[in-house]
């Protein structure tokens, strides 16, 4: 009998291998279209809870910085108390963030939930992931689990805003949520297949560098969304976090000189490869953060497209980014990683060039075709090269906590491209309509004064007809005149928003000329590029 259920193992653990791999690919795919449903669902969102885009753009901004805040605590966590009950926890975090979402009545239960609890789940979830992936599967499954996992990742970017668009028009921003939390109960179901991964290093925790990151990249960002919520003190909270940085930098340096235990080592970054590598993937999330929260709100409060409109306008982009991923990963040949990564933010550059400019024009979602097409296909090559480029040359010992640096690089990057193209959009909403409500020959002196006020201390992105039902008792010329107001200083706040993107590609463009200098990245073991 004992010889029998030996003999019977190798089988069910093919048999387990096969439905682990696909379990892990539904839990990153749930991870990546969550964002995407929230960024088409925004003005049903704001609708539903009757709140305002600018709390909402700041919930999808503070899930991503607090998953980038905490993501290298999360990787030391799943360290101390296992890889697999760290991954359980992160699902459970995320579980509990989208069945918030489906019962929120409140901005307030989606910044705790959500973006709160979700964005812990998130910063435990990815590193145990990784890991598992490293510890439960050899050779060339290994090698098949993380393309799959990649490719759910791939997809999820690009069906997103389709699903999510299909979902909130024609059923509910609530049902897309719930079908999360379905999703993640079945890859919980299938738990007693994950192996833990036992970690062997040392067991010390870094508290203050743990502190400090917090602080550091959460004052960054935080300040942002103070200064876009018109609050007090932003440039002191800006400095809490810059210090914070400069101290995180500055104590790894000391604990690594001293030998102890560091929230990451600062040796990773004696690769010039990897420091490069890790600041375009920063800057490459920037681009995409700003671009998909400030062209979700342009579908929805100026073209007044619902979600399934903006998610079938936005398709283009998210589809060629798939589409150009797949073909340059499978088809780079001999070209120099340097050089597709810099034809990548060179077609970006191009792209946000031209939404700048027919932003203005643009009657319909028709005209935004060509210029998403060329900015995804931008993005598709960056995302065909820059994790290989950056994670290739680190020892497989020190992979998984270079992973973890490259992913919180992006998940900061993200954050603060969702925070700060917003926050300047806007900014530049509020001064935009506080200009020409003061130059109308037509309101009122009185009136101007009051409107100029109330939109300077409380900008917002909002729709003709949303703004035409709150003027419904106003005179006619009234009426008219601020809706003229409103419809010229929209489309300059969204050109002025894109900026942000703009810039951040123009950096990529520029530091990329600096990858060409450098040597290709070799892969770990093959030579002195590696980094042990």
């Amino acid at each position: 009998m004992a010889g029998t259920d030996a003999a019977r193992v190798p089988e069910e653990k093919a048999g387990g291998v096969s439905l682990l791999a696909v379990l892990l690919a539904m839990a990153m795919f749930v991870l990546v279209v969550d964002t995407s449903l929230m960024n088409v669902s925004i003005s049903a969102v704001v609708r539903d809870l009757d709140t305002t885009v600018s709390g909402v753009q700041s919930a999808i901004a503070l899930e991503a910085l607090v998953s980038a805040a905490f993501i290298l605590i999360g990787g030391r966590m799943g360290e101390l108390i296992g890889r697999k009950r760290a991954y359980v926890l992160g699902l459970l975090g995320y579980a509990v963030g989208a069945l918030a979402m489906a019962l929120a009545q409140s901005l307030t239960a989606i910044i705790v939930f959500w973006a709160v609890i979700g964005g812990l789940g998130a910063s435990l979830l990815l590193p145990a992931m990784q890991s598992l992936i490293h510890g439960n599967f050899d050779g060339a499954a290994r090698t098949k689990v993380y393309a799959l996992v990649g490719a759910a990742a791939a997809i999820a970017a690009a069906v997103g805003p389709l699903l999510g668009g299909f979902i909130t028009t024609y059923l509910s921003w609530r049902v897309g949520f719930l079908v999360e939390v379905a999703v993640i109960a079945v890859v919980l179901s299938g738990v007693r297949l994950v192996k833990d991964v036992p970690y062997t290093g040392p067991r010390g925790v870094d508290l203050v560098g743990a502190l400090l990151s917090v602080v550091g990249m959460g004052g960054v960002v935080l300040g942002i969304l103070v200064w876009q919520e018109g609050g007090e003190s932003v440039a002191a909270v800006l400095a809490v976090g810059v210090v914070g940085l400069v101290s995180l930098a500055l104590w790894l340096r000391r604990r690594a000189r001293k030998g102890k235990p560091a929230l990451t080592d600062p040796a990773l970054f004696a690769s010039p490869l990897f420091r490069v590598g890790v600041s375009q993937q920063m800057l490459q999330q920037i681009t995409l953060g700003g671009t998909m929260i400030v062209l979700p709100i342009f579908l929805q409060m100026v073209l007044e497209y619902d979600a399934m409109e903006a998610g079938l306008t936005l398709a283009p982009l998210s589809l060629s980014m798939f589409g150009i991923a797949l073909v340059a990963g499978r088809r780079a040949g001999r070209r120099r990683p340097a050089t597709i990564v810099c034809a990548g933010f060179t077609l970006m550059v191009a792209g946000l060039i031209a939404l700048i400019l027919v932003v203005p024009r643009a009657g319909s979602g028709w005209v935004l075709l060509v210029p998403l097409l060329i900015a995804g296909s931008g993005l598709g090559l960056l995302v065909s090269q820059l994790n290989n480029y950056t994670l290739s040359p680190i020892s497989e010992e020190r992979v998984s906590e270079a992973a973890g640096v490259n992913s919180a690089a992006g998940s900061f990057g993200l954050s603060f491209g969702l925070a700060f193209a917003g926050a300047v959009m806007l900014a530049a909403l509020a001064t935009s309509f506080t200009t020409e409500t003061e130059a109308s020959a037509v309101l009122p002196p009185a009136d101007q004064q009051r409107i100029a006020q109330v939109l300077e201390t409380d900008a917002e992105v909002m729709s003709n007809a949303r703004l035409a039902e709150l003027l419904a008792t106003q005179p006619p010329v009234v009426r008219e005149e601020v809706l003229r107001i409103n419809t010229e200083a929209r489309p300059r706040a969204l050109q002025v928003g894109l900026i942000v993107p703009l810039l951040a590609a123009l950096a990529g463009l520029a530091l990329s000329v600096r990858m060409i200098r450098l040597p290709d990245p070799r892969p770990s073991g093959s030579g002195e590029m590696a980094l042990d």
